[in-house]
């Protein structure tokens, strides 16, 4: 049993500790207090003028998919050969020694979501894992957690290269219907076929993407502009699945209607340079913006598009632009974990969930504030002297 003694906590649960205590028993944490007595047989961390929160987590990413340091030999972001592709699994191209996993791991990130990028319509399965673990298989903590979907630019700049439909946003628009029907009409033979014990050819596609129909997962649309953004609420409403806005640059010129649906946002990356039309109006503003009008946000790196490390300097950046400082913890930890739906394991500090914890010298969203020590599922993973 490992006993974190004297920090100053910070829960993302609904009390926070000027000075307490943290026990953790078998990975979970077992007990929250202002004192909690010392035993022989506790391993004592000493955190008197520290800081513990839980640990950080980056809802978009493409880490272990888009390795770093290598060529095009460890880039498996998307398959660019069929608009669509939601049968691809993350699981199959994540290599869990890419060295930003690492890298995450040790500026305090301990969970991400991974997955293919955004040249297809439908991209594929993403996932969530930790940042720690020998294999993938160790990592996962939901699987799939998604299904990549994608509007605007990328599937209209990739496909009229290959003068294949769609070259346009009505025909991504359309692209996406026609398969969402499509999932419609084989989960009904389906189901109709398995009442009246008749054979039944399943299709491998149709197979993940019932899993959006029956609300199993979220369709995790990339959508920057607002008639993007607008087209996404649009579809979902037709189909009546669940969504998630992933990137949502312009969400600032649509908050309200956002606001209204209660779909969530995973805004970012904020930091990286107007590469393209869509990112025209890019500012750390957005953030700030949707969550005062009552959208549930989260950020995102976006890695490699700007490095997952540095979580917690984009979120200090979002405070700059006017995001609340509590938010915006709330956007690195408990609300990526409710977005993702992983809150009842991970995302704030409370009893009975992973022992997944930074101890900080320092205030979390002051960017000179120093990492002493992670800890994954109650293992000390990382040490200042490391």
């Amino acid at each position: 049993m490992i006993l974190i003694k004297d920090a100053q906590i910070i829960t993302m649960a609904e009390t926070n500790f000027k000075r307490g205590s943290i026990l953790i028993k078998n990975g979970k944490i077992d007990k929250i207090a202002e004192k909690i007595a010392v035993k022989d047989e506790y391993e004592v961390i000493e955190a008197k003028n520290l800081t513990v929160m839980p640990g950080i987590i980056d809802a978009h990413t493409h880490l272990g998919i888009g390795e770093g340091g290598v060529g095009w030999e460890g880039h498996d972001y998307n398959e660019m050969t069929d608009p669509i592709t939601p049968h691809l699994r993350a699981i199959d191209a994540v290599n869990p020694a890419d060295v930003d996993i690492s890298e995450a791991l040790e500026n305090g990130i301990t969970t991400i979501m991974t997955g293919p990028g955004s040249a297809n319509v439908m991209g594929g399965e993403n996932m969530v894992i930790k940042t720690n673990g020998q294999t993938i298989d160790d990592m996962i903590v939901k699987n799939p957690a998604g299904i990549k979907a994608a509007l605007g630019e990328n599937p209209k700049r990739v496909y009229k290269e290959k003068n294949k439909i769609p070259t346009t946003r009505m025909g991504i628009a359309a692209v996406l219907r026609e398969n969402l029907i499509k999932a419609e009409d084989y989960l009904e033979e389906k189901e109709s076929n398995k009442s009246e014990n008749k054979p039944f050819q399943r299709d491998i596609k149709m197979e993940s993407l019932i899993r959006v129909i029956n609300k199993e997962i979220p369709l995790k649309v990339h959508a920057h502009r607002a008639d993007d953004i607008m087209t996404a609420i649009r579809i979902a409403k037709e189909f009546d699945i669940d969504i998630t806005l992933e990137h949502c640059t312009e969400g600032h010129k649509v908050a309200e209607k956002i606001a209204e649906t209660g779909i969530p946002a995973i805004v970012g990356p904020s930091m990286t340079g107007r590469v393209k039309v869509e990112l025209s109006e890019l500012s750390f503003k957005t953030a700030g913006i949707l969550a005062e009008a009552g959208v549930k946000i989260a950020l995102m790196s976006d890695h490699p598009v700007i490095p997952v490390k540095n979580a917690l300097v984009y979120a200090a950046l979002a405070v700059k632009a006017g995001l609340s400082k509590q938010e915006a913890l709330k956007a690195i930890t408990i609300n990526p974990a409710e977005i993702l739906g992983v809150d009842d394991q991970l995302g704030s500090l409370e009893v009975g969930k992973d022992a997944d914890i930074i101890i900080l010298k320092g205030n979390p969203l002051n960017i000179s504030s120093q990492i002493v020590k992670v800890l994954i599922d109650g293992e000390v993973v990382k040490r200042k002297s490391d």
